[in-house]
């Protein structure tokens, strides 16, 4: 390893920096992938699928309201005949 590490230094400042970009960007795609990976492993268990359906209640009880309020709004320009 040290042979590496010193024969990158011993490189101009531009091949440097170039091995710099090529080690961030492959870092980063391991990084998503392993995400993803996780990702679904996780969402797809039964306790998490429980859990999201209890946690998501509230938020289908705020979009019936917000749907009838706008449906509540466009009732009376409904029946306006032109």
């Amino acid at each position: 390893m040290k042979r590496i590490i010193h024969h990158i230094r011993k490189q101009p400042e531009e091949v440097r920096r170039h091995i710099l970009h090529i080690l961030t960007f492959t870092a980063a795609v391991v990084l998503i992938l392993l995400w993803i990976y996780f990702l679904g492993t996780t969402l797809s268990s039964p306790d998490t699928q429980a859990k999201m359906s209890q946690d998501l209640k509230p938020l289908s009880a705020l979009k019936d309201n917000m749907t009838g309020g706008y449906n509540s709004i466009l009732e009376p320009n409904l029946g306006v005949s032109q």
